[in-house]
């Protein structure tokens, strides 16, 4: 069973395996935490998945990590649901995400993974309803991961985390 950890900080600065970016379907890099990663990594992370895209929402697929810092080998995009008040399988497209991330990253061989808070940004999903999936999603997932950290951008995200985490 994996370890799940919150923590607060820049996904980009993860030392795992692979990192987990909210993506757009076109796999091209997009704002918030897709920029952020897509900024770390360079232009190749754009051209790697521009030559996979696009990617459904609820789907995962992996990148190399091109100039992340080690020993990050890996960039898993997945596409989160756009909130739309909950009524439109949006819960289900988010736990989607998290079951097939790491569904990839046991492909790959991955031990330790980085997840951003996926859709509560820019997508506008609630962030406390998120966490609960996120949380509820990873730990009901078998997988060969071991260590699996969610990493929250700013306080109400990590709070909204840390609330859920195992006492």
């Amino acid at each position: 069973m994996a370890v799940i950890e919150v923590v607060l900080g820049d996904i980009t600065q993860e030392r795992v395996d692979a990192i987990v970016t909210a993506a757009n379907e076109s796999l091209l890099g997009g704002g918030g935490v897709d920029w952020a990663v897509h900024s770390a990594a360079g232009p190749r992370l754009a051209q790697a998945g521009g030559a996979i895209g696009p990617c459904d929402p609820g789907d995962a697929m992996a990148t190399p990590a091109f100039d992340l810092y080690p020993p990050v080998k890996h960039v898993i995009h997945t596409v989160g649901p756009v909130w739309d008040g909950g009524a439109y399988g949006e819960a289900d497209i988010l736990a989607s995400c998290y079951r097939r991330s790491l569904e990839v990253a046991d492909s790959l061989g991955i031990r330790s993974i980085a997840f951003p808070a996926i859709a509560t940004g820019l997508y506008g999903y609630p962030v406390r309803p998120a966490a609960r999936i996120a949380r509820e999603t990873l730990a009901a997932t078998a997988t060969k991961v071991e260590l699996i950290r969610l990493v929250a951008f700013d306080e109400e995200t990590y709070e909204a985390l840390s609330d859920l985490a195992p006492a």
